[in-house]
């Protein structure tokens, strides 16, 4: 039962802190969730919405209603009599007007089309913005993995210095090593722990910018994965030109410079609208009330008078812009140039992509062919340190030499750790590119 116990307990423990461990795409999942400039984006989306319904409700005609109240006295006009006359009277007056635009130049059309348009826009910005999020939390992850990974080299490459220093003190001691080889191996400790004490600065370092880039509480502890990671494969069968071809369609970046291009087009055909006639239709009732405040006058009953007095009219207005003026046809001009300018940044921004697409594909490959190589140097430095370090117990090299194979074998781990993060880095960067969001 003891031991029953006992392997409950350590599977308990380790699975604890395998569950309390960050992975990539928990990291890049929670950043794109909670960066600030996501949150930012979503109230863009709420407000490019109420611009649109703005823009919708200007397609329906624009009724108001009026009542007014006047006191006269002194000299004026008797609306009974249509004469002039010098008493007190209450006239109240009653309106209800309605308007309609039938032709704009179809300005309200196109503002309504660019409302819409832009209400898209700030939709793909919000996947633009947890995109981007994540694409950082992605680059800050694989920074603070590899000084975490550079910490645990460099206390290795510590713990064997010291064991060096030991045995060289040893041999000292029994007359078989000088002190010049002691005070060698004195400074390589020395130099190690240095080395140690930089390496985890830089990973304090690269924690924070992880913490910031995820809008993660910094006063939190954030444990992350840091197992080592698969060897890529030999071959890739990516092909940059297929995967832009698919990326043009769903890429956040391209379709806001195609929807930037959109409302451009929109904010021209309105400027060129200001330049074209415009009607509307106008329909209007009215009705009032009249009272003589003098003395000895009987007004006529309310409900008679308003009945009697009401008076209905439709016109329609056509404007024709004889001489618009120099600012519209400027305007006009104006928004033509930001529309062929809009044109041009999104055939950058098409050309852009591609080159991203071609460069990571490429680097991705060629950190691959480079980690194979470099997993090759790694195991003969590690056969050579054994060698030396065999060599050295027994007399026949120097510390110096010694300190010289310890430092190419440790040197290539790093180096090979490098690797590893930048082709992990490069292949998620192709992953993107291809569609698979890792954070969805």
């Amino acid at each position: 039962m003891r031991k029953i116990f006992t392997t409950i307990s350590i599977t308990l423990f380790f699975t604890t802190a395998a569950q309390n461990t960050w992975s990539l795409e928990q990291c890049m999942s929670y950043a794109a969730d909670h960066a600030s400039s996501v949150v930012q984006a979503r109230w863009d989306v709420a407000s490019a919405t109420a611009t649109r319904n703005e823009a919708l409700a200007e397609f329906f005609p624009s009724v108001s209603a009026q009542i007014g109240g006047q006191f006269s006295w002194g000299r004026n006009i008797d609306p009974e009599t249509n004469t002039y006359n010098d008493i007190t009277t209450f006239n109240n007056a009653y309106g209800l007007y309605a308007s309609l635009t039938i032709f704009d130049g179809g300005r309200t059309i196109n503002r309504f089309r660019q409302a819409r348009n832009e209400r898209k826009r700030m939709i793909n910005s919000v996947e633009m913005k947890r995109d981007d999020s994540a694409i950082n939390a992605m680059m800050a992850y694989a920074d603070a993995v590899y000084y975490r990974n550079s910490v645990k080299i460099a206390e290795e490459k510590l713990f064997q210095s010291e064991s060096m220093l030991k045995l060289t003190q040893t041999q000292e001691e029994l007359g078989l090593k000088g002190m010049p080889e002691v005070i060698e191996a004195e400074a390589t400790v020395a130099n190690d722990k240095y080395s140690l004490v930089h390496q985890q600065n830089l990973y304090e370092q690269a924690m924070l910018t992880l913490k910031s880039s995820m809008n993660y509480p910094a006063s939190r502890d954030l444990e992350l994965d840091t197992t080592s990671y698969p060897m890529p494969p030999l071959k890739s069968d990516d092909n940059a030109e297929s995967i832009y071809s698919a990326a043009l369609y769903f890429n956040p970046k391209t379709i806001d410079a195609r929807l930037q291009a959109n409302s451009s087009k929109y904010a021209y055909e309105m400027a060129k609208g200001f330049l074209l006639p415009s009607l509307s239709l106008n329909a209007g009732i009215s009705t009032s009330y009249f009272k003589n405040l003098s003395g000895g006058y009987a007004a006529t009953m309310f409900g008679e008078q308003f009945c009697n007095n009401r008076g209905e009219y439709i016109s329609a207005t056509l404007s024709i812009p004889i001489f618009p003026g120099l600012s519209r046809i400027a305007g006009k001009n104006r928004a033509k140039y930001a529309y062929v300018q809009a044109k041009e940044q999104l055939s950058e921004q098409k050309r852009r992509l591609h080159d991203d697409i071609a460069s990571a594909v490429m680097d991705r490959d060629a950190y691959a062919i480079e980690i194979l190589s470099l997993k090759a140097k790694v195991d003969a430095d590690a056969k050579a340190y054994q060698l030396s370090r065999r060599k050295y117990e027994e007399g026949m090299i120097s510390i110096i030499d010694l300190r010289l194979s310890a430092n190419n074998y440790f040197s290539s781990r790093v180096e090979m750790l490098q690797r590893q993060m930048l082709y992990l880095l490069k292949d998620k960067l192709v992953e993107y590119y291809k569609g698979n969001k890792l954070w969805m």
